[in-house]
């Protein structure tokens, strides 16, 4: 069978939630292809909008929170006879060659305009196929209510109503969880992980706030630092280098240790104790799946600040912000057994590992039987 995966490269987790899904599903023995959709029509314009998300959530993060906002305030965002909805139209026509030749047998959205581009699409006849949308935020970007996909999607059951009260129907919704890289569906042991890692074994917390090192993660640290608990910090910096090169010179009290870009994520997290990183999707995701504990801060306003409020609220992080410090969620965690008790459930409970083995079991056995695909 054929599989194609629609992303746009806003962020990192749309891209990362496809490739795990081709994975899962090159791994059981199809053909899949995955269209950054802008970067397809040009290399320049898709560097562009990633660019722009990028320096947009960094520098203007109020202004692109505020625009997020409008946006989800809309009943029907998405004015079909807007400007956007002529370049949708002309985005969907400029993909439509590549579908008639790759003739796909699935294809599956990870970004809310990629649903919008495959809506287009099969309302003018040019997709024969099932098509599948995928949520990667514990909330619902705009214009998947403009969307009439066959299924979506959702990273957690209790999103179900949300997706309801903007006209999708329940019995669309696939609460799978998002789809994670095979490496975050099992764990090994914390000792083992950190014999790997070459670290101590102690009580250990992994630092993570996205490949671009959002916040003021030194002051956080230093605070940290300040902690006479026993433990040890694994702080990933991303492609901050001037924050990795200061972290490195700074005489600590508790053993540190500094990594730019990484591909051992799974293994940090299986020899750490609790994370401390931004409410990003995708990263939140890997931390349920690995069951592993979560403080949370300096979200991004928009989907970030949502996700912050859905885990928050399902007991399974605990949010630093100007009223309640890193110290005082240090307190918690290592004097509290009850209420670390509790978010260690509340985790186990929303933790999703095996995503993409669902979607995969679910579209070969209901979509593509059903349709005497195989």
């Amino acid at each position: 069978m054929r599989v194609l995966l629609l992303s746009v490269k806003a962020g990192y987790g749309h891209h990362s939630t496809a490739k795990a899904i081709m994975e899962c599903y090159e791994n059981n023995g199809h053909e899949c292809k995955m269209l950054d959709i802008f970067d397809y029509l040009n290399h320049r314009l898709g560097e562009s909008i990633q660019d722009g998300y990028l320096i947009s959530t960094k520098y203007l993060p109020k202004t692109y929170g505020k625009a997020y906002g409008k946006l989800t305030q809309k009943e029907e965002p998405y004015d079909r006879h807007s400007l956007m909805s002529l370049l949708s139209r002309f985005v969907s026509k400029r993909l439509e060659r590549f579908i008639r030749e790759f003739k796909p047998d699935l294809m599956i959205g990870t970004h809310s305009y990629a649903g919008v581009c495959m809506s287009i699409l099969s309302d003018c006849g040019a997709i024969k196929c099932p098509t599948i949308g995928v949520v990667t935020d514990f909330t619902v970007h705009p214009f998947w209510e403009s969307t009439f996909l066959d299924y979506y999607v959702i990273p957690n059951e209790m999103l179900s109503f949300e997706m309801q009260k903007k006209g999708i129907p329940a019995d669309k919704l696939l609460p799978f969880g998002m789809p994670i890289r095979k490496q975050f569906e099992t764990k090994i042991d914390k000792t083992e992980a950190r014999h790997i890692l070459g670290l101590q074994n102690m009580p250990t917390v992994l630092v993570m706030m996205g490949s671009m090192g959002y916040g003021n993660i030194q002051k956080t640290l230093v605070e940290m630092d300040s902690c006479d608990y026993n433990f040890q910090i694994l702080c990933v910096c991303g492609s901050n280098k001037k924050f990795k090169t200061g972290i490195e010179e700074y005489v600590w009290r508790h053993p540190m240790y500094a990594y730019g870009f990484v591909n051992n994520i799974d293994v940090m997290m299986d020899a750490s104790d609790f994370i401390i990183t931004k409410p990003g999707g995708l990263t939140t995701s890997e931390a349920l799946a690995k069951e592993l504990p979560i403080i949370t801060m300096n979200p991004i306003p928009g989907q970030e600040d949502r996700n912050l409020s859905f885990l928050v609220n399902q007991g399974a992080a605990i949010m630093v912000d100007n009223n309640y410090s890193m110290l005082d969620a240090f307190n918690m965690i290592f004097n509290c057994t009850w209420r670390l008790d509790m978010i260690k459930e509340s985790v186990k409970r929303l933790g999703k590992p095996n995503a993409s083995e669902e979607l995969y079991s679910f579209s070969s056995s209901k979509l593509w039987k059903n349709l005497a695909l195989i």
